[in-house]
């Protein structure tokens, strides 16, 4: 099977692997047993259930709002209301809103199938607009460096993004650089473990930029392909971590010119706008390449993934459901909003 932008609904891994093979030149043959179509229909039906929180509080007001298939000033101002609500953004619910008036007043709506069709093209050409290539195509191996605050399930999202990896046949190496928390070390060998993974750690209380050192010396050694440093959890607000995170960065850099290749930053949509807060200060800090978003079947503020595009151009590169392995993917902006209007 061949990766392919026009296969998203069958593949759940083409997006990911059609970035790694833009860099090369490269076309990945994906594993036909991880691409079955009933592996890619729980994909679908996961994010479809992980999106309903969403779903439920905004994109379905659509019809109760609109469902004479017709609009009108007090309307458009009840949609703005409940689309802020839903951690969309000023900007983005001011557009929609705007795209909904103009339409209106061209005579483009008869019903509200209408409404939705062309509300839920308007979202997928925002979310598709910060699309770029994942950078894993470096020589000797490409260097991903994943930062956020505490708490947001950064050392598991590590982990299940190198099982995405591992199934396109890439050889991973993992690094421990919270060194000041014993707990994390343990919890990413024990993923390591579970992966068939090496992971480099330190001492206790160790500089974690040295740790992420020996981890670039340990990865030339051993002729890896991707390797993805995990860092302390730290509060956008304490200077002293995030001055912390910025060495690891610019000694990783000095180690392996051109790396990190990526920086991924994991963040809690159920945090709604505090999380689009927090994203801006740790890329002003280290020149975001990607986000991670996680935990989106615990809110009914989904809508800030769209918000995220729009005021940070950062773009998203996976986005979790759950706890397990499978329920994050890499991010899909047609199979998002398929399953973000699937009412």
């Amino acid at each position: 099977m061949f990766s392919s932008w026009g296969k998203k609904k069958n593949k759940k891994l083409d997006l990911l692997a059609e970035e790694i093979a833009k860099e090369s030149g490269e076309i990945l043959i994906l594993d036909k047993k991880e691409e079955s179509s009933e592996s890619s229909n729980s994909w679908s039906s996961r994010l479809s259930s992980g999106l309903s929180r969403t779903r439920n509080s905004w994109v379905s007001s659509i019809s109760s709002i609109f469902g004479d298939g017709k609009l009108d000033e007090d309307k458009l101002e009840e949609f703005e209301d409940i689309l802020i609500q839903g951690d969309l953004g000023v900007d983005v619910t001011m557009d929609l809103v705007n795209h909904l008036r103009e339409g209106w007043k061209d005579g483009k709506y008869k019903t509200v199938s209408d409404i939705q069709s062309s509300l839920k093209e308007k979202i997928q050409e925002e979310l598709t607009l910060k699309i770029s290539p994942l950078n894993l195509n470096e020589k000797p191996f490409a260097v991903i460096l994943m930062v956020g605050i505490n708490g947001v399930g950064k050392t598991t999202t590590t982990a299940k993004i190198t099982s995405l990896f591992q199934k396109l046949d890439k050889k991973c190496m993992l690094v421990a650089c919270d060194t000041f928390r014993a707990g994390a070390v343990k919890q990413l060998e024990t993923w390591g473990e579970r992966l068939n993974v090496t992971v480099v750690k330190g001492k206790d209380n160790e500089d974690p930029a040295s740790v992420a050192f020996e981890g670039i010396k340990r990865a030339k050694e051993e002729k890896i392909d991707i390797l993805i440093i995990d860092t302390a959890g730290r509060l956008h607000t304490q200077v002293n971590l995030m001055e912390e995170v910025k060495k690891i960065s610019r000694v990783v850099e000095k180690a392996l010119p051109g790396a990190p290749h990526e920086t991924l930053m994991v963040i809690d949509s159920t945090t709604g706008q505090n999380a689009i807060e927090q994203a801006k200060v740790f890329n002003e800090a280290l020149n975001l390449s990607g986000l991670v978003v996680t935990k989106l079947d615990g809110t009914a503020k989904g809508g800030v993934v769209v918000a995220i595009h729009r005021q940070l151009q950062i773009p998203v590169r996976f986005i979790g459901v759950g706890e397990q392995v499978n329920d994050l993917q890499t991010f899909n902006p047609e199979e998002f909003t398929e399953a973000l209007f699937a009412i």
